[in-house]
This record gives structure tokens, sequence and C-alpha cells, in this order.
């Protein structure tokens, strides 16, 4: 064979191979969380052909396989809340149905008959479950199962805070010198109680607090709120509350009979936040309720679910209260490039790759993962016609060669035979 004709037919088949490359691209421009592949050209080696010269050789040119990009493609918020993209390296993981391990970077994600999420085609999402409403991770991911018919008892509140500034010029025995702050509690069934903390002035930078229950809510209740708490706070001359002081700043207070005869309630009334700072203040602004929190609830029923911060499927129920039932799981891999492809959007590694590490989003080479979002397609479809121009015209260029050896090849023909 002419060695003209081995290197353009190596040219029509290279660029055809890299045709067929961009067609793939732009038949995925809208494929969830594809990959652009890059056309990778190299020169074939050399060698010498059977009755030429020894200086005679081939080079022409051959397309490895596409090359796969792994860059970021863009985030576009969905309305289905078992979506979810990675911000970031890394893949989701999936179990096939025969078993195998399969890595994903496209999270449009639903829930099966059997309540586990699982991908448009089965596949299923591997994570962690939450055991008794903790969500541990330790252990090795596993199938995401959802609770659908999640239904949350009610708790009984045990804690209470109140942020409040108290007005520091206020006058004793006067209107300015007394405010009220209520907060909501629950009870071991459920039922709501409103809890009032009624400050009085006492003095200068010295205020006494009485907290009291709607008397109709206890079974030995008198006259119109029974007390269940009581004692004294004061403050610097900066507005900080001197005591009680960090060490101990709590109120306990003990709610007993109940009219609803729900068990009694010990609850703690938290006087300094987590980081030790009083919740309570003496500004010269109005005594106001900045805020109040409190850890109990009334039986709920669930309303909706959520992927949050890390990957957290979150269950939200009709009382306003949420629980975390499990956490999705991604795999770094050091060198992606090398995984094989297969059809769905899926990868697996090869002998070349480097073992996939699964653990918690937002660690290691992992990255974020956002709720109720789908990763874009990196194809660019500018780019990738570009692209097939530049092959087109390579593939008529190679083409014009076999043209013009071939009729070299007549007229040499054609020469001998005029002998």
């Amino acid at each position: 064979m002419s060695v003209a004709f081995a290197n353009a037919l190596s040219g029509l088949t290279s660029n055809a191979t890299a045709i067929n490359i961009v067609s793939n691209n732009l038949a995925n421009l809208n494929t969830t969380g594809y990959k652009n592949q890059q056309v990778s050209f190299e020169d074939l080696v050399n060698e010498t052909l059977s009755g030429f010269t020894n200086s005679t050789s081939v080079s022409g040119s051959t397309t490895s396989k596409g090359v796969q990009e792994f860059t970021q493609g863009t985030l576009q918020t969905t309305n289905n809340p078992f979506d979810a993209a990675i911000q970031g390296g890394g893949f989701f993981v999936l179990r096939g149905v025969t078993g195998q391990e399969l890595l994903t970077r496209q999270g449009n994600f639903k829930v099966d008959s059997t309540g586990h999420l699982v991908t448009s085609g089965g596949q299923f999402v591997q994570g962690w479950n939450s055991q008794n409403a903790v969500l541990k991770t330790a252990g090795a991911a596993s199938d995401i199962t959802i609770p659908t018919g999640l239904a949350l008892a009610p708790k009984a509140t045990t804690e209470i805070a109140l942020s409040v500034n108290l007005n520091s010029n206020a006058v004793v025995g006067s209107t300015t010198g007394k405010f009220s702050s209520p907060i909501q509690v629950f009870d071991a069934q459920g039922n709501p109680h409103t809890l009032t903390i009624t400050y009085t002035e006492s003095a200068v930078n010295a205020w006494s607090f009485d907290i009291t229950i709607p008397s109709a809510d206890l079974t030995a209740g008198t006259g119109t709120t029974t007390s269940v708490g009581s004692g004294n706070v004061t403050f610097d001359g900066a507005g900080k509350m001197l005591t009680p002081a960090l060490a101990g700043g709590t109120v306990p207070l003990t709610i007993t009979g109940l009219a609803t005869g729900a068990t009694d309630m010990a609850v703690t009334w938290k006087l300094y936040d987590a980081a030790g700072n009083s919740t309570i203040t003496q500004n010269t602004a109005q005594s106001a309720n900045l805020s109040t929190k409190q850890d109990g609830y009334s039986s709920g029923q669930l309303n909706s679910f959520s992927i949050g911060e890390g990957g957290v499927i979150i269950a939200k129920f009709s009382n306003g209260a949420s629980q975390n039932v499990a956490q999705i799981a991604l795999a770094s891999v050091a060198n992606p490039g090398s995984m094989q492809q297969l059809g769905g959007n899926f990868w697996v590694p090869t002998n070349s790759t480097a073992t996939p590490v699964v653990g918690v989003p937002s660690s290691g080479a992992r990255g974020q993962i956002s709720g109720g979002a789908l990763e874009s397609s990196t194809v660019d479809i500018a780019t990738e016609f570009t692209n097939l121009l530049q092959y087109e015209r390579g593939y008529q260029a190679n083409s014009k060669v076999i043209t013009t050896q071939d009729q070299i090849v007549q007229e040499t023909i054609a020469l001998i035979s005029g002998r």
C-alpha cells in the first residue's frame, strides 16, 4: 500500500472518530452532570512497510478515546426536593441493580415504591440513614431509605431561652419598671402552655422576676396564674448581667399537676448562650423581647423533604419541627480521567484509577451538595460546532489525498501499459 494511502486512511479514521466524539457531546448538551469529552490526536508509531526501502515509514494519525474533562458545570435550581448537585469535586455513589458500585455527577434522584432513594434508572443512592433520629456517618455507606410514613411524636420542653433587654432608665414602681416575656412550652403529650416571666425593677441595676403559668393548666391551680419559679438578676454599669453568674446561670422550673394529665415538667431556663454571653441585658433602649427559644413541640405529620447543607436529607413536619433522616455520601477520586465511562452517565474505576474514597460532603477533596438543584452539562455548543468544522475539513483533506494518490497510481499504470 502506498505510504500516502496509509497516511490518508489513518487521517480519515481519526477525524471520523473525532466527529463521533463531537456528536456524542452535542447529543448530551442537556444531559444533567454530563462531562464534555475532549478529542486527543496522536501520531501513529512509525513502522517500516514490507516491500519498501528501510527509509520508508508511515506516520499518519490516530485518536485516543475522548478524554473526559471534569470541569464544574453550572447549577440550575429545580422544584424537585430530591435533586442534588455537586459544587466542587467528587461523585455520587450508587449501587447498581447487580450490586456494582457506580459513580455519577447526575443527581436527579427520586424515591421508589420501597422508600429507597434511587436514580431514574433504579440505581440505589448510597449514604447513611439515621437511627432513632441520630445521624452517624462513621460506618460504611449503604442504600438510603426515606421514611415516607414518618410521624413525629410530641416532645416535652426541657430548656427555654429568651433574649430580653430591660430598660436601664426605668423607674422603680412605675409602669416602666415592670415588663413581661411570654414563651410557649409543650408537655409530654404535646399540649401547649404559656409561661410568663414578669420582671420588676427593685433598685438601680436590680430586677426580680416571677415565672407563672395559667392556673387553669393545673389541677391545683388557684387564682388566675400560679408561680412556678422566681429569682433576681443584677447588672453592672455597662448593662451586663452580674448575677446569676455564668457558673450558675440557669433557673430550674418544675411544673406539677398538669390538668391535661401529662407527666410533670422539668424545665431549665438558660440565662447564658453557648458563647457565655448573658441573654438578658439592661440598656437605655425600651424593654423588649428580642427572641425566644425552646426545645419542645407537639406531634407532627410529615409535610415535605429537602436536602440541606452537607447533603443531609431533612424531614419537615406540620408542627414546624424538622428531623435529619439521612445523608448522601460522596466519593473522591484522585485521577477521575482514568475512569471508564458507562452508559447512563455512570463511571467505574479501572486498574489505573486511584481507589475512590467515600465520605461526607465538604470533607477531603469532596465538594458541597446543593439540594433542589442539578448540575448542567459542560458541553459548549459554540466550541463543538467549531471543532466539528475543523474535523470535517480534516476529513475532506485526507479524502483529497486519497483521490490525488489514486490519480497518480492510475497515471503510473497507464504509463506502464503504454510500453
